[in-house]
């Protein structure tokens, strides 16, 4: 992707103020997204983006510059005004790079820049049409549709050489229902680090039908009352909570500045002894997965909690400078327009002993999460707030009837500590995280789990 001559001149040019460590990444990435309401196709859109970054640490200090330029006086001309924000002498360090391979974990089959647009679009209308016929009370529909290839390059003046490739496909389906003048969604939005084999191999009817089946359910629903209660969280998306209120928390970024809850706690309790937790981002195929990090790291499986023990966190090199701790794999970032820092991959809560049967029909009265929505967190203080997008009463044993409206509010520590029992059904939920190194894939995941107490945001007086 860049002639390591060049990329030597670069990294010598970053260090010539007294920088004690440069990095140059290089993004050529193609992207194809569609979207489509109503059956009719709104927008669709292929694009190349291509960008260089160089970044340069003294100390714990850290300057970062990108160019689409890639010729040689281009880049050299921006790595030395990154590099004018650092005042010194020349280090004089010798760079020999060295290039390795990168072990490729993600079989990729059918490349969908070789399937056509029309093809693409037949799928999306399947699933506008089997979400619109689901029921009358189904609205609007919408579909989008996006694939992504990205190959990248990273150097550093450690001798570090290594490219990659990462392809991911997902899908989006939003049914809308309407009644009496009140609207509700369902959403789901299956992907895998996967090429357009994923959707072959994909039951997406099942999808679309439960997109407008959470719509329709909730449109009907009643609204839920509020108070504290237990409340069960089903598998794989519900574990958006522990990502949102306890992983970010948990990432080097915000532990080494300070702000976290989480800082200074390393081996000591913090969780129910239920709770084992982990981000692992060499999962095959999975959402959130990479063989190396966006720092050339090799990707690896980091256990953040055991059995209710902090046992560490997800660190990138710069705050890992800051910490004295190496790097876990944990640097991302969305482009080449942003420097990385720690982020998650696929963050989840591993499986317990308890099967779902065992945890409904074990709880007298209380709330069942099936599926959450999106929400709002602190990293600060860990708390929480946190839409249900489809929500059931319990009752001796026993799921009841839907509610809507229905927030789960509280502190990280405090779910965590407040888990009595974890399932045995793990499964995962694809999203976008955001943070300051941009928006990147991440999976979240869980079994079952339920909080013996947590404050549920709903309707006072509604029984």
């Amino acid at each position: 992707m860049l002639n390591k001559v060049i990329i030597e001149s670069v990294l010598t040019a970053a260090l010539s103020t007294g920088g004690d460590f440069a990095e140059i990444f290089v993004e050529d990435k193609i992207n194809t997204s569609i979207s489509m309401i109503g059956g009719k196709v709104q927008n669709t859109m292929s694009g190349r983006d291509f960008g260089i970054g160089v970044r340069i640490f003294k100390g714990f200090n850290s300057v970062y510059a990108y160019t689409n330029k890639s010729d040689k006086d281009s880049l050299i001309s921006t790595a030395l005004k990154a590099a004018a924000a650092l005042q010194g002498p020349d280090n004089n360090i010798t760079i020999n790079l060295l290039q390795t391979d990168v072990k490729n974990i993600h079989n990729i089959v059918i490349d969908p820049s070789k399937v056509k647009k029309t093809k693409k679009v037949q799928l999306m209308r399947r699933v506008n049409d089997i979400a619109s016929n689901y029921d009358d009370v189904i609205t609007q529909v919408s579909v989008s549709y996006n694939d992504n290839n990205q190959n990248i390059l990273i150097a550093n003046s450690e001798g570090l050489l290594k490219e990659d490739r990462r392809q991911r496909s997902r899908m989006f389906i939003q049914a809308v229902a309407s009644k009496d003048g009140e609207m509700q969604s369902g959403y789901y939005g299956p992907g895998a680090m996967k090429g357009y084999e994923f959707f072959e191999n994909l039951d997406i009817d099942w999808y679309a039908r439960e997109a407008a089946r959470i719509a329709k359910t909730m449109v009907y629903a009643k609204h839920c009352p509020s108070g504290r209660m237990p409340v069960i969280i089903d598998n794989g998306f519900g574990g958006v909570i522990f990502h949102e209120a306890c992983g970010h928390g948990l990432e080097a970024t915000s532990v080494a500045k300070g702000l976290s809850v989480y800082c200074d706690k390393v081996g000591k309790k913090i969780a129910s002894d239920l709770v084992t937790a982990i981000d692992d981002g060499t999962i095959p195929n999975e959402w959130g997965s990479i063989n190396i990090d966006d720092e050339g790291t090799p990707s690896q499986k980091n256990v953040l909690i055991e059995n209710g023990i902090l046992k560490g966190y997800m660190v990138d090199k710069l705050n890992g400078r800051r910490m004295n701790m190496q790097s876990t794999g944990s640097g991302r970032r969305q482009s080449y327009q942003f420097a990385p820092t720690s982020r998650m991959t696929n963050t989840y809560i591993a499986n317990g002993k308890s099967s779902p049967e065992e945890i409904i029909s074990s709880t007298e009265k209380g709330l069942y999460a099936k599926y959450m929505g999106g929400g709002s967190v602190n990293t600060a203080t860990g708390e929480f707030n946190f839409a249900v997008m489809e929500g059931y009463l319990v009752e001796k044993g026993k799921i009841k009837e839907p509610v809507r409206g229905a927030t789960l509010i509280g502190t990280g520590l405090e779910v965590l500590q407040k888990i009595d029992m974890v399932g045995n059904n793990l499964t995962f939920g694809q999203g976008m995280c955001g943070s300051s190194s941009g928006s990147i894939p991440t999976n979240v995941g869980q079994p079952m789990i339920r909080v013996s107490e947590i404050t549920v945001g709903g309707r006072k007086g509604e029984e």
